[in-house]
């Protein structure tokens, strides 16, 4: 009789043993992954993914945008040129396009954003892209 309990207690482990490696699967797999994309906050307060104002391809976490920051540095607002992401400055990649945001014009690969920097008080930047060197070439 105590080897029918003992068999009884062990086969009951071993179901529960199983049922939380099942659980454990199923749980892994609704766990949000961890791509190695730069994700930020929109003013939804949603999860979008960073991405390079030029070609809109999204951004690895290792990836930086090629910008250029004019003086005076102490200034709240400052100029700025963005010249684009790894994945179109300084050759795009095939099928890559880099369109302005501002006048929908295509953007040659010697081209940049002009673009206004603002230094916040609180430490955040905010940039607000104001045109491309083609269609900022009127306004001068």
């Amino acid at each position: 009789m105590d080897y029918f309990f003992l068999f009884i207690g062990s086969v009951i482990l071993i179901l529960a043993l199983m049922i939380f490696m099942k659980f454990k699967k199923m749980q892994a797999r609704t766990a949000p992954k961890d791509n190695g994309l730069r994700t930020q906050k929109n003013e939804n307060g949603g999860v979008e993914f960073v991405r390079c104002p030029l070609c809109s391809t999204p951004l690895a976490k290792n990836e930086d945008m090629f910008s250029r920051i004019y003086r005076p540095m102490n200034t709240p607002d400052q100029r700025m040129t963005v010249h684009g992401c790894p994945h179109c400055y300084p050759r795009p990649e095939p099928g890559v396009k880099r369109l302005c945001p501002v006048c929908g014009k295509e953007v040659p690969p010697e081209g940049e954003l002009i673009a206004r920097l603002f230094n916040r008080t609180e430490g955040k930047k905010h940039v607000m892209i104001t045109g491309c060197s083609v269609c900022y070439k009127g306004r001068n």
